[in-house]
């Protein structure tokens, strides 16, 4: 899961007193969430070295839930309270493997939550694509993973020798309609989000074939902007939801608010 950088969409100036709570969920970024009344107002992510910073501002009741995909540094560890960790086990996603992460596991029982109990495939577009499904009664149905949009253009600028190296934001160049560029970069750019929307189509015309009830389509992720018109365009009807895992993380929140 990777959300806009704070920076980037004008939310970077928020203070620690910005919002009464705050949700974290943590893995290769950190991503934020501001809570007021039960409602996730704002999202974003950014580096574990400035959300470790950013945790150190909070007062020790603004974190109401938290969660992390692996561990946690030895620097946040201390700031984090052990009875305000969501795990994967606490997500009620039936039959879950203890391995799934809890941001796909979020992100999976949130949309299946919402769908109104049809069969969902949730796709996260972040530094990995995670393609998650559950069935009608809320269970795992297993998925698929491969690289994100910013992982394919590291590997593309360096494993070749010809090709440069570009960051994620350079993607932006692949929302301007042109689909066959000749300049290299952006030929890269629409390379990448081309194939990964072709990927999240593919999959959805593979279940949509096999019958049974109607499945619903849940699109999250910092990439996923770029990704929903290119869908819209092939008449797959993906539901942008960019906060679905923050949504779920506090809807789960262990115990009452502080």
């Amino acid at each position: 899961m990777r959300h806009p950088s704070p920076r980037g969409d004008g939310r970077g100036h928020l203070s620690a007193t910005a919002a009464p709570h705050w949700l974290l969920i943590g893995n290769s970024r950190w991503h934020w969430g501001a809570l007021d009344g039960g409602q996730v107002l704002q999202g974003w992510s950014e580096q574990p070295e400035a959300g470790a910073a950013r945790l150190q501002q909070l007062k020790p009741d603004q974190l109401v839930s938290w969660a992390a995909v692996g561990g946690v540094s030895e620097q946040a560890a201390p700031l984090l309270p052990v009875e305000r960790q969501l795990t994967t086990a606490a997500v009620p996603l039936l039959h879950a493997p203890s391995w799934l992460g809890v941001d796909r596991a979020l992100a999976a029982w949130g949309a299946w939550r919402r769908s109104g109990g049809a069969p969902v495939l949730v796709a996260d577009a972040g530094t990995a694509l995670s393609l998650t499904r559950v069935r009608a009664d809320g269970s795992f149905a297993g998925g698929r993973l491969l690289a994100g949009a910013g992982l394919q253009l590291r590997a593309l600028g360096q494993g070749t020798v010809a090709l440069p190296l570009l960051d994620a934001a350079q993607l932006h160049e692949a929302t301007d309609g042109e689909r066959w560029p000749a300049a290299t970069t952006k030929a890269m750019a629409v390379g990448v989000v081309e194939g990964l929307a072709a990927a999240l189509a593919a999959a959805a015309a593979e279940l949509g074939g096999q019958g049974g009830e109607p499945l619903e389509l849940w699109l999250t992720g910092g990439d996923g902007p770029l990704l929903a018109p290119l869908l819209t365009a092939q008449g797959q009807p993906w539901r942008l939801t960019p906060h679905l895992v923050l949504e779920a993380l506090a809807e789960l929140r262990p115990g009452p608010d502080p």
